[in-house]
């Protein structure tokens, strides 16, 4: 079997193709990056001596995908992943759409060509903001939680937010483009007839991932916390209530696997990925874990409203699991201690995400 992985060399598309290897017998990978983000560039002698198949090229441009071979499967990774991607002036509107709208579209015609499956790694940021904000929170432990005594908006419970959730706009453009790539996936693949697999995935954290605190906040805030770096709760009191959860790529790849062995959606082709309640942790308890793997550091309270930020956000995986018996299988405590140890040998390592 052969696949493509876009975006490979990235944190996500890079522990994809190592993955995913192990749990498909004879996978042949190759993989496709422009190499723009800072520090990827070290991932392409690591891939190659794994034996993927490495080309530079952009999604963007549909001849960098015309010197591909033809594939059985096509796992779309490559994306601008910041929720404040076009509007933080590190990248314009029309990057933004071109990168992850143009760029799915290219994609997508790359695999009506070769007659591929398509896995669309989207998000979790599809779910529309007023509706996450108008979830009926209380404070517990240093965190947010869902009140259970206040009705929810629907698709939302204890367990989390369930891909049932409204996308009613504003969802942010990076999560615009997102839900606009679902859209046209799920109708290149009904309109000509290859299988099409939609994650909405939430936070993906692990070792070597280039974390930004927009793009990889558990990889960032351990870094930046063992560094010294200053640290802030931003908005919500200025407490570090806000609470995310995570999982780990190699969880990923073993719900990928199990798509790409069931080939076509039997019922519904849109799930939700992420680590669930059991992998949740507000800011100020992922500060209280650094203070005792590293040493104190305070964050300071900023209060300055910013646009698109949720107090929580947690994925209720229950449809994935009850179709696939799927569930991450690595802990959030394991998850942190992979990444405290890659920080303990690269202290520098945030130093190659400046600018991203």
């Amino acid at each position: 079997m052969k696949l493509l992985i876009t975006g490979i060399c990235g944190f996500t598309g890079d522990r994809l193709a190592r993955a995913l290897r192990e749990r498909i017998e004879g996978l042949e990978v190759f993989g496709l990056d422009n190499l723009s983000r800072s520090g990827s560039e070290t991932n392409v002698e690591r891939l190659r001596r794994s034996g993927v198949h490495f080309f530079h090229g952009d999604v963007r441009q549909p001849s960098d995908l015309e010197i591909l071979p033809s594939v059985d499967w096509v796992i779309e990774a490559a994306a601008n992943p910041s929720v404040l991607a076009g509007v933080d002036g590190r990248s314009s509107t029309r990057q933004l759409l071109e990168h992850n709208l143009l760029g799915t579209v290219n994609t997508l015609e790359y695999a009506r060509r070769s007659a591929a499956g398509f896995i669309l790694l989207s998000t979790s940021r599809v779910y529309s903001i007023p509706a996450l904000a108008a979830i009926p929170l209380r404070e517990r432990d240093g965190a947010f939680a869902v009140d259970p005594s206040q009705p929810s908006p629907a698709g939302a419970s204890g367990q989390g937010v369930s891909e049932d959730f409204s996308t009613a706009a504003p969802i942010s453009l990076y999560g615009a483009t997102k839900l606009a790539s679902e859209a046209l996936a799920l109708e290149y693949g009904a309109t000509f007839g290859f299988p099409v697999w939609v994650n909405r995935c939430g936070v993906l954290a692990g070792a070597g991932q280039f974390g930004t605190a927009e793009q990889g906040i558990f990889s960032y805030w351990l870094h930046a916390h063992a560094a010294r770096r200053p640290l802030r709760y931003i908005s919500f009191g200025g407490h570090g209530w806000q609470v995310r959860d995570a999982f780990h790529p190699d969880d990923l790849a073993t719900l990928l696997a199990l798509q790409i062995r069931r080939g076509a959606p039997q019922a519904r082709a849109i799930h939700n990925a992420g680590g669930g309640l059991a992998n949740a942790m507000s800011l100020a308890q992922l500060t209280t874990w650094c203070d005792r793997r590293f040493a104190p550091f305070a964050p300071v309270a900023d209060h300055t409203p910013r646009r698109f930020d949720i107090p929580w956000l947690v994925m209720d995986s229950r449809r994935v699991r009850d179709e696939f018996a799927w569930k991450p299988e690595r802990a959030l405590e394991s998850i942190l201690e992979e990444i405290a140890r890659h920080v303990r040998d690269n202290p520098t390592w945030l130093d190659r995400c400046d600018g991203n």
